[in-house]
């Protein structure tokens, strides 16, 4: 496992007189020469093949070795084999992202199969220093790559995984739009285990029913041998899965499920073809096929329920973000999904860039962090690339579309790990801790009843050890949380409630307060009535308004934006939001501010009941501009509800104008605080939390992203605005704002859902190896039982989360 052409180029730089000896480097194969470096009784050319040595070794990774003979050197079947990745027209239609030396792309591996698999691909910046990061999607067989693209090249890490026995597929069809290779492995090996238990099961009945008969007398060591001869494909090839997981697991001393079944296959198979050769029996040659093709059978339907829940995750996150397309000189605000290949889209401040295309209008601050995890905005000019994942952060610009927009590669961004630092599931980690010790008892008690039935009836003690090792598993256990909270993830996407991952709804049933944010989130922005005060608008300070007001994505700026349709539009220089306070811009030689009074220096702050927003000119207050609010649908029978069994809060960046109506329509414990500066938001939080509260913060994902960040659940409401935003946990439709405490309640009985699935899968197990020690089941039927108890819990809990979700879904 290390980089092989940059290793041997290492070693032929140092090699001393290499043809002088000819004691073969242990890792390469390559004579050592002279001055041959000694370690641990093995034979090095150079420090390059010690060092490779050494890491494999200190990983307790060098079963690597057993591979192959010299398995450092670079096949010659390789050469030449990745040559078409040297085209740079074909490098950058594969690549997701490139900035300057960075290249991200994301390869399909389907080899992957077990945590090692994770392990040694998640560690590749150990063999190739140029590989940045490299995560893997275990359930997708996907591993994405960081790369510097100056010091390494897209084909050398192809064949640097190639080498290690990775080799990703890559279909030219990926230039045109990303697709895998469907692996019919599964379909394969089922088919072979199918026909041989069918075969060998017809060949057993003389021996079932003990029928003596001449022909069947003369021709049953024929049919002993053909069982045998029909097994080996079975255990070879049909069954080759458990052995490699089983051996890979144990590699790296890990006790994973498949290795009492791997046993149970080996002691069958062992045992048959000795009573066979010998002509002592006819073996357990129908136990065996049956026990495989029950086995795969039973992963083949988690197999297919598991990819109908990940379709409908996938196609879920079609979620609405809008975006603004200029047609004809008008703008238009259109679902994502919508934008074509050739359309014109407006790119506002703060505003995530969702599709490929290019720059046309404008220069532009690109912020990659969303793509890549480094802040640093990068400057963009008319005619260069902008890659979907980008956030314009001054002013506006207008950008042609290249390609149409893939959502499920803006939500692969949203659930990048750059932004999920948490800790890992709690059933996760129980899930696992049970499945090690699992694996221990199971072998234990496998061993223990097998000994006793030595003692009383040899005959079964092979049976009832392998029914042991068959039946009792924890894969059922397993499935609980994942396929709980995956559905519930499905119900919450087709209420429009988007959440990040499944962990999120595990947060959800632990909070304790709830905090929200006042303006676009418990108010609604389409329904606000704005009138002016102030001197009167000449068609200048119109023009002037709308043209600053227009690089803006606040709600209000919107809002007030769309106050002058008719007016032109001129190019607004050195736009600056200043995040809480106002926007301001230079607009034909005009120095015009807009926000609060503070920010405009206004001296006009009278108190009243609705939010304003103050104008002014070259440092001269004009006037402002006088919002009615108006409060979304069941607002008071949202806090009303959550009253009972949460602590409320209200954090509002306006003034106290409307405290005194608030507080006449919702509870009274409720906690208000206005003229909140986005830090006071945030501090607000920390607070909560350092009281040992879990935190849930609900807002328009614009000025509230610190807040939204520190909760433990941050929500944005999304209106009619592009609110696309690595700071929040979910993405909530405005018009579902009134089902927040369903959602709540049902996170909390989907928690309860787990628990009760995890007992009885504990009851099952329970019940199946009482069965199994007392020698009552044979290992066939603990075949089909084990694959029926992973199904059936998929489908109890699949039935439950529909049924306590029906009152959502009304």
């Amino acid at each position: 496992m290390f980089y092989l052409e940059k290793i041997k180029e290492f070693c032929i730089g140092i090699r001393v007189n290499n043809y002088m000896n000819r004691v073969p480097c242990f890792h390469c194969g390559t004579s050592c020469g002279e001055q041959l470096i000694s370690i641990a009784e093995k034979s090095f050319c150079c420090l390059g093949c010690k060092t490779v040595y050494e890491f494999l070794s200190e990983n307790e990774m060098t079963c690597y070795y057993n591979l192959a003979n010299s398995p450092g050197a670079i096949p010659t079947e390789i050469q030449g084999k990745f040559d078409y990745l040297s085209n740079q027209d074909i490098v950058k239609k594969l690549i997701e992202f490139e900035q300057d030396e960075l290249q991200i792309i994301t390869l399909y591996i389907p080899h992957i199969h077990c945590s090692s698999c994770i392990w040694v691909l998640e560690n590749l910046q150990k063999l190739n220093s140029n590989v940045i990061s490299s995560q893997v999607n275990f359930s997708k067989k996907t591993v994405r790559l960081h790369y510097n693209s100056k010091e390494t090249s897209l084909k050398e890490i192809v064949t640097l995984l190639n080498s290690i026995g990775y080799e990703p597929y890559i279909s030219l069809e990926d230039t045109v739009q990303s697709t895998k290779s469907i692996n019919r492995s599964l379909y394969y090996k089922l088919g072979i285990a199918g026909f041989a238990f069918g075969n060998v099961m017809f060949l057993s009945f003389p021996e079932y029913f003990e029928v003596s008969e001449f022909w069947l007398d003369k021709y049953k060591y024929i049919f002993r041998w053909l069982m045998l001869f029909f097994s080996l494909p079975v255990v070879f090839y049909a069954a080759s899965d458990y052995f490699i997981s089983a051996y890979k697991g144990m590699g790296s001393k890990l006790l994973n499920i498949d290795i009492p079944i791997a046993l149970g296959i080996s002691v069958l198979f062992i045992r048959s073809a000795v009573e066979i050769i010998l002509d002592l029996g006819t073996g357990f040659l129908d136990s065996l096929t049956g026990l495989v093709f029950f086995l795969l059978l039973g992963k083949f339907f988690q197999q297919k329920t598991y990819n109908f829940l990940s379709f409908e995750r996938d196609y879920k996150s079609y979620f609405p973000i809008a975006v603004t397309r200029v047609k004809k000189g008008k703008e238009e605000n259109v679902e994502v999904y919508d934008i074509e290949k050739g359309d014109r889209l407006l790119i506002r401040n703060q505003e995530l860039i969702p599709v490929d295309g290019i720059l046309i209008r404008n220069s532009a601050q690109i912020d990659y962090s969303f793509v890549t995890g480094e802040s640093k905005p990068v400057t963009k000019k008319p005619g260069d690339k902008l890659f979907a994942g980008g956030k314009q952060l001054n002013g506006v610009i207008e950008m042609e579309v290249l390609t149409s927009v893939s959502q499920s590669y803006l939500t692969q961004l949203w659930t990048n790990d750059i932004f999920s630092k948490d800790k890992a599931s709690s059933f996760q980690s129980l899930t696992d801790g049970i499945s090690k010790y699992f694996t221990i008892a199971v072998l234990s008690i496998a061993l223990l009843s097998t000994t006793v039935w030595l003692f009383y009836d040899q005959t079964k003690a092979l049976s009832v050890f392998t029914a042991v090792l068959i039946i009792a598993c924890p894969c059922a256990i397993a499935l609980a949380a994942p396929f709980t909270l995956g559905n519930m993830l499905r119900i919450f996407g087709k209420q429009k409630l988007y959440l990040k991952n499944a962990q999120v709804i595990e947060k959800l049933a632990k909070i304790h307060k709830a905090v929200f944010d006042k303006t676009g989130t418990i108010t609604s922005n389409s329904n606000n009535v704005i009138s002016y005060e102030g001197e009167k608008l000449t068609g200048e300070y119109k023009v002037a308004l709308k043209s600053v007001l227009r690089n803006s994505n606040h709600p209000l700026s919107r809002k007030i934006y769309d106050q002058f349709p008719e007016e032109e539009v001129l190019v607004a220089q050195n736009f600056q939001e200043i995040v809480g306070k106002g926007i301001q811009a230079e607009v034909a030689e005009s120095f015009v501010k807009i926000g609060s009074a503070s920010f405009v220096n206004s001296e006009n702050k009278s108190k009243n009941f609705d939010t304003s927003v103050h104008v002014s000119f070259d440092d001269t207050y004009l006037g402002k501009f006088r919002v009615k609010n108006s409060y979304r649908s069941g607002v008071e029978k949202v806090f009303k509800t959550l009253n009972k069994d949460y602590e409320l809060a209200i954090l509002s960046g306006d003034n106290d104008g409307e405290k005194a109506y608030l507080q006449s329509v919702l509870p009274k414990k409720t906690e208000m605080y206005f003229d909140q500066k986005p830090e006071d938001k945030l501090t607000f939080i920390q607070e909560s939390q350092e009281k040992s509260k879990y935190v849930m913060m609900v807002g328009d994902g614009l000025n509230d992203a610190g807040a939204l960040t520190q909760s433990d659940v941050g929500i944005a409401i999304s209106e009619d605005i592009n609110v696309f935003s690595p700071a929040c946990d979910g993405i909530l439709s405005a018009d579902k704002f009134h089902q927040i405490p369903i959602y709540l309640k049902l996170a909390k009985k989907s928690i309860k859902v787990i628990k009760s699935a995890f007992l009885l899968s504990l009851v099952y197990n329970l019940i199946g190896l009482y069965f199994a020690v007392t020698g009552q089941l044979s290992p066939v039927i603990a075949a089909i039982l084990m694959p029926l108890s992973s199904i059936s819990i998929v489908a109890y809990t699949t039935i439950a989360t529909n049924i306590i979700s029906q009152k959502l879904q009304q």
